[in-house]
């Protein structure tokens, strides 16, 4: 209730509030982009399963199961990326990839590959987070960035 004993008006939707906007947070487009990254990996790799089936001696065999297994912690890592532990369980997961090469040669080639890709953008993500504590991100500049 207001001083003259009637109730406070309450904002309609889209109605624009005293509060100040919410600052951007950079590690979540990170997280877009590594979501994506894993989701492609995953991919890529179920398409070894006829390759497993061929080389590795059948889906049942041990090298269907490890490429099986790998797709799964893939896709299961990409709901975890919220985690603060998760960009470096997914570097470590990349390293796991490349190893299973043992089992399956094509496996090496994807794993690499990923492993590559996964540490530039752990060096974009770090060096996007450096510069955001510094303040001197586009989004934090006077004119939000946007050239005026």
């Amino acid at each position: 209730m207001t001083s003259d004993g009637s109730q406070p008006e309450k904002p309609q939707p889209g109605q624009a509030q005293d509060q100040q906007p919410q600052a951007k947070d950079p590690a979540r487009s990170f997280r877009g982009v590594m979501a994506g990254a894993l989701v492609m990996e995953a991919i890529v790799i179920a398409l070894a399963l006829p390759v497993a089936a061929k080389l590795g001696g059948g889906f049942a065999s041990g090298a269907g199961w490890v490429v099986l297994g790998l797709v799964v912690a893939l896709l299961a890592l990409c709901g975890l990326l919220g985690f603060s532990w998760s960009p470096i369980a997914g570097l470590g997961l990349q390293v796991v990839v490349a190893l299973c090469g043992l089992v399956l040669g094509a496996l090496a080639v994807i794993g690499v590959l990923f492993l590559i890709i996964w540490v530039i953008m752990l060096r974009l993500r770090a060096d996007v987070l450096r510069r955001y504590r510094q303040g001197t991100l586009p989004s934090q500049q006077p004119g939000d960035g946007q050239g005026s």
